[in-house]
C-alpha cells in the first residue's frame, strides 16, 4: 500500500473533473460529486476504463483490468464523487483493491 498525500488527492480529484469536463463537453464548474456519469453527463462506461489508463501510466501502476472488473461488480463507481474515490484508493493500492471495502 502507497501512501497518497492531500496534495495527490487534490491531483486525482482535479484530473477525474478534467477529463469528464473534456470527454463528455461540460463545463468543469458544472460537475460535481453527485453527478451520475451515465445518466447526468451522458457518459458510458469505457470513460471510466480509459480514465484509469491515465493513472496507470501516471502513476505506472500495475493494476489489470480483470482486477478491477472484479471490483467493480462488487462496487460500481456511478458518480464523479465514487470515481475521485476508486482512482485514489486504486492509486493507494494497486492489485490489492479487489480486496479493499470503499
Amino acid at each position: 500500500m502507497r501512501n497518497v498525500e492531500a496534495r495527490e488527492k487534490e491531483e486525482i480529484r482535479k484530473t477525474v473533473f478534467e477529463y469528464f469536463a473534456d470527454e463528455c463537453d461540460v463545463d468543469i464548474k458544472e460537475i460535481t460529486d453527485e453527478m451520475n456519469v451515465i445518466r447526468d453527463l451522458e457518459g458510458d462506461s469505457l470513460m471510466l476504463l480509459s480514465l484509469l489508463e491515465i493513472f496507470r501510466k501516471k502513476y505506472d501502476l500495475t493494476i489489470d483490468l480483470k482486477t478491477l472488473g472484479k471490483h467493480l461488480m462488487r462496487r460500481p463507481a456511478e458518480t464523479i464523487g465514487q470515481i475521485v474515490e476508486l482512482t485514489t484508493q486504486i492509486v493507494r493500492h494497486g492489485n490489492d483493491i479487489v480486496n479493499v471495502e470503499l
